[in-house]
């Protein structure tokens, strides 16, 4: 095989991604930011007072989900094939 035809690039007009795929991943990145705002706040003034709401629900658990959520639909959004003009016709 020469050089000539390893860097040939083929002709497919199509993108890698498409813009259902961009969509999914804006709303990935808001979804993430989304989780990351539920772990913030609580913060009090006073260093020697020792806050409890640190350990809530909110922070523990719904925004770790939430922040692996976002990184699922990333994911997804990268990795869904396009469909072919055969599979949108059906």
């Amino acid at each position: 095989m020469s050089k000539s035809e390893k860097t040939q690039i083929p002709d497919n007009p199509k993108m890698a991604i498409t813009s259902r795929g961009i969509w999914m991943m804006v709303i990935g990145v808001l979804v993430m930011i989304a989780g990351f705002l539920l772990l913030t706040g609580g913060g009090i003034k006073d260093p020697n007072v020792f806050n409890y709401s640190m350990f809530d629900f909110r922070r523990l658990v719904a925004a770790p989900i939430v922040i692996i959520c976002g990184i699922v639909i990333e994911i997804v959004a990268i990795v869904k094939r396009p469909r072919s003009n055969s599979e949108e016709k059906k």
